[in-house]
């Protein structure tokens, strides 16, 4: 197997892995947030009725679903970019 081919799998594996669940939590914490913002609502979380442990919760959601889907695309730029080759053909420039 060549090293693009690599990336390609690497690539796909980390956006199963990472990606698809930092967008669920990314859905996931932005309907807790607007929950703990909206009057009147029904929450509970883990037995708390606090708007606040809404908020929390959804914070760190987001918090957390921004690195899981940055994960992925830093596999895929790290993987797949285009290394440059080395010559050591070229001459010298000259002495001033």
């Amino acid at each position: 197997m060549d090293t693009k081919t690599k990336g390609i799998v690497a690539t796909i594996a980390a956006v199963i892995l990472c990606g698809c669940p930092g967008l669920f939590m990314c859905f996931l914490g932005a309907t807790s947030v607007l929950a703990g913002m909206t009057p009147g609502a029904k929450i509970d979380v883990m037995g708390s009725n606090d708007p606040t442990a809404a908020m929390t919760m959804g914070a760190v959601f987001l918090c957390l679903s921004v690195i899981f889907i940055a994960i992925p695309i830093g596999v895929g730029f790290f993987m797949l970019r285009q290394k440059p080759e080395a010559s050591f053909n070229e001459p010298l420039p000259p002495a001033s």
